[in-house]
């Protein structure tokens, strides 16, 4: 069901817009694939957001500004509650267990927060053009 608070529903967004909200989530990607997956270590990816997390207390702040920002595209795009929540604690998840020293680097490795929040915000993208295309068409 769709929520009727989405800016995005309520009107098709203008093609420019749309373009807008596309490449602003590409460059989150990336920003994304650079802090999770940057870097192969025997084979396994490993991003800034592993290497920062080393430094105690200032890795894990560093890197929860992404997180920040996602958060912040996801309201703008008009995203569903329950997406913004799901990437809050992504966020928050990763903070927490990326905190505690050397277990918390391992965790970061695999938990890799930015990339899921990006693939939560292409879902809810996907979605909202989805909606904005039905309403054109039933114009």
């Amino acid at each position: 069901m769709l929520s009727t608070s989405s800016p995005a529903v309520n009107r098709p967004a203008p093609p420019r817009e749309a373009e807008s909200r596309r490449a602003r989530i590409e460059r989150l990607e990336r920003l994304a694939d650079k802090l999770d997956a940057r870097f192969r270590v025997f084979g396994i990816p490993v991003g800034w957001d592993s290497i920062l997390g080393f430094i105690p207390g200032v890795g894990d702040l560093v890197t929860a500004g992404p997180g920040a920002v996602m958060f912040y595209e996801a309201h703008r795009i008009g995203a569903r509650k329950r997406a913004k929540v799901k990437i809050a604690v992504n966020t928050g998840v990763d903070m927490l267990f990326g905190s505690i020293p050397l277990v918390g680097d391992l965790f970061d490795v695999a938990f890799k927060s930015h990339r899921r929040n990006v693939g939560i915000l292409k879902q809810e993208l996907a979605r909202i053009e989805a909606a904005e295309h039905l309403e054109t068409a039933r114009r």
